[in-house]
């Protein structure tokens, strides 16, 4: 069955997720760590009482 003179695309049986699972995995870690770096930087001395940080005490 063709859609509009193109044919379909093939099913072709090729391994997609496990060659990219260490990509994957990766990501996670560096996601993590991004979070980490920046859960860290919020709650230090500098920016604790800064009006854009969203862990700021309201009032000060």
């Amino acid at each position: 069955m063709s859609w509009l003179g193109a044919a379909p695309l093939k099913k072709f049986p090729a391994p997609v997720l496990k060659p990219m699972a260490p990509f994957f995995a990766a990501g996670l870690v560096i996601l993590y760590g991004v979070n980490a770096a920046q859960t860290s930087m919020m709650k230090s001395d500098e920016w604790k009482n800064d009006p854009r940080n969203p862990n700021a005490k309201a009032g000060h």
